[in-house]
Formats: C-alpha cells, sequence, structure tokens
C-alpha cells in the first residue's frame, strides 16, 4: 500500500434479472467504510442510450433520498453485520431496465 491512499471496493452482483412488477433487493458489499459509520451510498442507475441516473442515496444515521422518478419504487436498507447496503425495488417496469450501481458519497 501507499502512504495516504484509501482503498474502497464496493462489491454488487454481476448480474439480475427481473420480470415486470416483481419485487427485489441488491446488495452492495462494502470495504473501506462502515455501512453504519456515518457514511453515505448513492445509487445511480445507466439505461441503454441515455446518461447517467442518480436515484437516490442511503446515509447510516438514516438519512436517506430518492429521486423524483424513483419514488415509492425503491427503499434502501443497511445490514452492519455484513457490512452491505441494500436498495429494494419494487412496482418495476420495462423503463427501469437499467445497470444499476452503488457509489460511495465523498465529502
Amino acid at each position: 500500500m501507499f502512504p495516504g491512499v484509501i482503498c474502497i471496493e464496493l462489491n454488487q452482483p454481476p448480474l439480475m434479472v427481473i420480470k415486470p412488477g416483481e419485487s427485489f433487493s441488491i446488495g452492495c458489499k462494502i470495504t473501506g467504510y462502515s455501512a453504519s459509520g456515518g457514511d453515505c451510498t448513492n445509487w445511480i442507475r445507466h439505461s441503454a442510450g441515455k446518461a447517467l441516473e442518480w436515484i437516490g442515496w442511503f446515509c447510516s444515521s438514516g438519512n436517506t433520498g430518492t429521486s423524483d422518478t424513483m419514488k415509492n419504487k425503491i427503499s434502501f436498507t443497511a445490514e452492519t453485520s455484513s457490512n452491505t447496503v441494500f436498495l429494494r425495488g419494487q412496482s418495476f417496469q420495462t423503463e427501469d431496465t437499467a445497470v444499476y450501481y452503488c457509489a460511495r458519497n465523498t465529502q
């Protein structure tokens, strides 16, 4: 390791296929910061042919936010024992087809 360099790693499942209307959960396993230590994790999606879209964030303090387009479709939770943040989705339709990413919030 290099002095002063911090390694942050976020691991997600490689592929999930969800049928319209199904509920699902995407886990984001965190290494390098704590899901319960006050840090925040953002969620972003990328639909084919469109720009990246921020859809929400989860902070271990309980502070969360969701974009207007995803209100009533997503929620967030954390499992401190595995240091994992979850995006939980419901009522997704074909227009929600995208690659979903988690990303650490920079302070």
